[in-house]
């Protein structure tokens, strides 16, 4: 048995790759099997991610060094070979990934899976990727599996038709390719100058460059930092962000909430262990904290100034990038296990948002409710076919609009951060933390600017939402109840539900992340886990190289 769980941590790549592989195989005709087979495979991720989350906690008996397990598909030592690496940060991140996936996909099964094609597959591909880049130890498979995703999100973000998802799709893939572009160029010259892209084996090499090599080094991590950046939706670079998530359909949409998080990922991952080398200075401190004090007064003003439900939600997510990038940017790691739990609070919240506006539209006049898909292009809209827009999987529950307005409402609490959901105690706990760091003394200029900016943020959520949810909910006279499912309500009722979970539990939860953040700040405990490495191979199978 614990032969077979050294094997967990290349789960959450092969699952959905086999899963997405067979999807493919399996015609439009069966449709009841390929749902099945999606879901099974989504909560497969979820209970080995899960499982992860405890084993990078020492709490299943693997005997991982220093409690951070790591996987060698190909059996070679680091750095030689693909290194897979399990910690409590990316066991974090692989089970909120996970939790998106089946909340989002289970949505998704209500009608969206059929206004397009092969929407199953680059789900499953999604998540691949998703997963891959949490848990990979080397840069040139970070790029590999940032374009898994980046090209099933291709897709994804086109699945459908109309004008305007194409064009705010066109723009989404434009940026996103300039920004792989810029990841491969400073890949390139990392390795060139290094001769190593393994992570733990460049936080060895970095600090010991030479002049000439340090110059090169730090242009290539300048470019790299560049394109995690525009990954993670910062300013200037993030003008598609609220057009292109709005025009998704709206399961799409809340997956690719996490998406820019990725970007803020690398940057956390790469900074803890390059940092400390005293080499990379594009990974300093102080111009992740400008960046994200500029991300946040754009996302504010955005609030102000947007309309469209869609849009003001899509300003949330770049707040909360804003927040994440400037708190991030504070010196020491007092301030990373709260803006872990503010990361998990704000995902499941705005995740939970794009899928309620998709059912809010419905108040409005017919048709409105499927955004820019065109129903007819697929017989959604037929009412002799089985794909018609109202023949969706689950029973209607009554009291639609007393159940979208309770979870609008608490949407709103989640992302602006207001009493008594996670949102609050995220913001709170990063403002405490930021006092508390002045160890009694007057809080520092960079403290001041975070609270700043995190009230005033909070301040445009409010006003944006508030006078968004009046005229949704009260502005207009020829609105009409719709018709929901449960199979939609649910999933939206269990990240908020998730919000209020921890919210209620707080305590371990911000005990956990507090322990990722400590872990991050041993680089030489995941440097020596990784070198120190043991074969994979089980007993009597092939020879170790």
């Amino acid at each position: 048995m614990n032969a077979l769980m050294m094997h967990l941590p290349v789960l959450p790549i092969a699952i959905p790759l086999m899963t997405g592989a067979a999807l493919l195989l399996i015609g439009d005709g069966h449709r009841i099997g390929r749902n099945a087979l999606s879901l099974l495979a989504v909560v497969a991720q979820l209970a080995v991610a899960v499982m992860l989350l405890f084993a990078a906690d020492g709490r299943l008996g693997l005997n991982w060094i220093h409690d951070i397990g790591v996987y060698l598909p190909g059996d070679w030592p680091a750095p030689f070979g693909i290194v897979l690496v399990v910690d409590r940060l990316a066991a974090v991140m692989l089970c909120l990934s996970a939790v998106l996936g089946v909340l989002t996909l289970v949505f998704s099964l209500a009608r969206w899976d059929r206004a397009g094609v092969h929407f199953l597959p680059l789900f499953q591909f999604l998540l691949m990727g998703l997963n891959g880049a949490f848990l990979t130890g080397d840069l040139f498979n970070l790029f590999v599996f940032f374009e898994v995703l980046l090209a099933a999100s291709y897709g994804l973000i086109l699945h459908g038709s109309g004008a305007t998802r194409v064009r705010a799709g066109l723009r989404y893939i434009v940026v996103n390719l300039l920004a792989s572009f810029l990841l491969l160029i400073g890949i390139a010259l990392i390795y060139g100058v290094t001769g190593t892209l393994n992570m733990a084996d460049l936080a060895m090499r970095a600090g010991s460059l030479a002049t000439g090599d340090r110059q090169l080094y730090e242009a290539g991590a300048a470019i790299l930092s560049v394109a995690f950046l525009v990954k993670a939706g910062a300013w200037p670079m993030n003008f598609w962000l609220a057009a292109g998530y709005g025009s998704a359909a709206a399961p799409v949409a809340a997956m690719f909430t996490i998406m820019t998080k990725v970007g803020i990922y690398a940057l956390l991952r790469l900074g803890s262990l390059l940092l400390p080398t005293g080499a990379p200075a594009a990974f300093g401190l102080e111009w992740m904290f400008m960046i994200g004090i500029a991300t946040l007064a754009f996302g504010a003003i955005g609030l102000m100034a947007a309309q469209q439900l869609e849009r003001v939600v899509g300003y949330c997510v770049i707040v909360s990038s804003g927040t994440l990038l400037t708190t991030l940017g504070m010196p020491g790691v007092a301030l990373t296990g709260p803006a872990l739990f503010y990361l998990l609070s704000s995902v499941l919240a705005t995740a939970a948002f794009y899928m309620l506006i998709e059912m809010v539209e419905r108040t409005r006049v017919f048709g409105a409710n499927v955004l820019a898909v065109t129903l007819d292009m697929f017989d959604l809209d037929d009412p002799h076919t089985e794909n018609r827009s109202d023949d969706v999987v689950g029973v209607a529950i009554p009291a639609a609009m007393a159940f979208l307005g309770l979870a609008f409402v608490s949407c709103v609490l989640l992302v602006t951060g207001l009493p008594p959901l996670s949102g609050f105690v995220a913001k709170f706990s990063i403002l405490s933390g930021a006092i508390a760091a002045a160890n009694g003394n007057t809080p520092p200029l960079d403290a001041w600017l975070l609270m700043g900016g995190i009230l005033i943020s909070g301040l445009a959520g409010v006003v944006a939402l508030s006078r968004t949810g009046v005229r949704v909910f009260w502005g207009s006279g020829d609105r009409t109840t719709p018709r929901l499912r449960l199979v939609e309500a649910v999933p939206v009722s269990a990240l908020i539900a998730l919000c209020i979970a921890l919210a209620a539990f707080a305590g371990p939860v911000m005990g956990y992340l507090t322990s990722a953040a400590q872990s991050l700040d041993r680089p030489k405990d995941y440097v020596e886990a990784v070198r120190g490495a043991p074969s994979q191979r089980l007993p009597g199978y092939g020879v170790q190289p």
